[in-house]
């Protein structure tokens, strides 16, 4: 683990140079006629108006959301390739070792995908911690304290996300809250369990949750809110078992008022619906003909099709598995619109956009959900799909939060609930077809479960919940071994090895989590 300290002088340029600024603007985005964002004009310098003094210091750590090594390659194996829902894809060597023991288990010491997770997410971390600091000690910048406050949540807010992740991936992980003015100090820090960095999330959320407006003016959108710090929270406790925060705190999202179902989840997953009003948070990209790339993130590009000429979208990994093929109800139409299934000879593969995929795809299934809009491509002069959103938080995936905690706190009024949040999602994907996806009426507390735990995975397939959901519910080998994933040992696979490069820098101070 290396990082350095970054004095403000220095930050300021970095952030001038990489701000998220254009992933922070632009409710509407408009593919076909805008300027480049992540840019300061002369207007905006030093920072954009409406914005706040911290605001250089915040971009540098909202821009890690877009970072390789946060949200691309190694994060999508990680959470979807490691899970029942999706295998690798592509050709059968592609990737090499390290994708091919995510897919198949175990994940070794040396692999570098670990290590890529690790240090993109304190990475992050360090840019939270010298926001953080920024405001708590440069006596330089002079805002009020309601502003001190706001925008130390928002660092906070990203700082938790990103130890969610990591004790997830982790579990024992360094605890790092400041900023080192060497690496070898911080190269030095132990391991703490996983119950201190819950707690530590915990607090950083319950502040976030505290001093984040619930939104944000159209040009900002995509910055931390209230809503998000809440939803977040709730995954957090859901994760612990502490249902009956989870079940609170989920509902102070449903009850802000801010947030709904989208009327169409087939509009939801195209670039149009993105930042829509069911998003509570979302990772914001762009792109155009002369910033292909700059701005935006390497995830839709990752799972795109993979084949020859208007079908080069991308590297064709983290496909739908089979046994997820499988599992949604009959006439469920989130089936075909999560899962691409390509062309065969006797049955054409039509995209969202009418267009029929050829044969002989190395693939029979692609992600759906992040299948990129053919005139944003040609307006874009790319076919990689940078510009896609990446949406962390759904509406959704809180009230079935709220379900599944109100099913295990239990008793007639909280399974009543749970049932009225079931049936919100389930009609929202019914689309006013009553002869699909009937209502679960069930008030058995088990049968109840299995119902939200089913209706987790369609409504939430290929967005990055399955495996952990699966390790939370304790059921991560039987149903990894019953999808043929034979090689997982829940002694040590339900979390990620401790990456050896980091044992050997700290010389010794981490140590490797059990089974490796």
């Amino acid at each position: 683990m290396k990082y350095t300290f970054i004095n403000s002088r220095k930050m300021l340029a970095i952030a001038v140079l990489v701000t998220v600024a254009g992933l922070l603007s632009g409710c509407k985005k408009n593919f076909l006629d805008r300027e480049p964002q992540g840019q300061y004009t002369l207007e905006t310098y030093p920072y954009p108006s409406g914005s706040g003094p911290y605001d250089t210091y915040l971009f540098g750590a909202y821009s890690e959301l877009r970072a390789y090594n946060v949200h691309s390659q190694f994060f999508i194996a990680a959470t979807s390739i490691r899970s029942d829902d999706a295998d690798k894809g592509s050709t059968p060597a592609d990737g090499g070792a390290n994708v091919i023991s995510m897919d198949n288990f175990p994940v070794l010491p040396d692999n570098g995908y670990t290590n890529g997770l690790w240090t993109g997410y304190y990475t992050m971390v360090n840019r939270c911690n010298i926001a953080i600091d920024q405001v708590r000690h440069n006596a330089a910048i002079e805002a009020t304290p309601a502003v001190k406050a706001q925008s130390e949540a928002e660092a906070r807010f990203l700082r938790a996300y990103a130890y969610f992740n990591l004790v997830r991936f982790f579990g024992r992980v360094p605890l790092v809250d400041s900023v080192f003015t060497d690496a070898a100090s911080q190269s030095n820090v132990p391991q703490s369990p996983p119950a201190v960095i819950y707690n530590f999330i915990e607090n950083d959320l319950q502040f976030a949750a505290a001093n984040l407006p619930l939104s944000w003016d159209a040009q900002f959108v995509g910055r931390a809110t209230k809503g998000a710090a809440n939803g977040l929270l709730a995954k957090v406790y859901l994760t612990q078992q502490k249902w009956a925060q989870a079940m609170t705190t989920a509902g102070m999202v449903i009850n802000s008022g801010v947030y709904s179902l989208h009327p169409s989840y087939d509009i939801l997953f195209r670039e149009q619906g993105e930042n829509s009003q069911e998003s509570v948070f979302e990772v914001q990209a762009t792109a155009n003909a002369t910033q292909q790339t700059a701005f935006g993130v390497q995830y839709a590009s990752i799972q795109g099709v993979r084949g020859a000429g208007q079908w080069n979208l991308g590297w064709g990994w983290n496909t739908p598995s089979e046994q997820l093929a499988s599992v949604y109800e009959p006439g469920d139409p989130r089936r075909g619109r999560t899962i691409l299934f390509t062309s065969t000879a006797t049955t054409p593969g039509i995209t969202i956009y009418g267009e029929t995929t050829p044969q002989g795809l190395p693939n029979p299934r692609y992600n759906h959900k992040v299948y990129t809009n053919p005139q944003i491509r040609s307006s874009v002069n790319s076919q990689a799909g940078y510009w896609f959103n990446i949406r962390l938080l759904r509406y959704a995936d809180v009230l079935l939060m709220y379900a599944e905690a109100a099913n295990e706190v239990g008793g007639t009024a909280n399974t009543t609930e749970a049932l009225a949040k079931l049936e919100m999602v389930r009609a929202r994907a019914r689309a006013g077809n009553n002869a699909i996806l009937p209502p679960v009426t069930t008030t058995n507390q088990g049968q109840l479960r299995d119902a939200i735990r089913h209706e987790r995975r369609v409504e939430l397939a290929m967005e990055h919940d399955r495996f952990w959901d699966i390790v939370r519910w304790g059921i991560a080998q039987q149903v990894l071994h019953a999808a043929g994933k034979t090689n997982f040992n829940q002694n040590r696979d339900v979390l990620l090895p401790i990456p050896q490069v980091q044992i050997d820098l700290s010389r010794g101070v981490l140590t490797q989590n059990p089974g490796y």
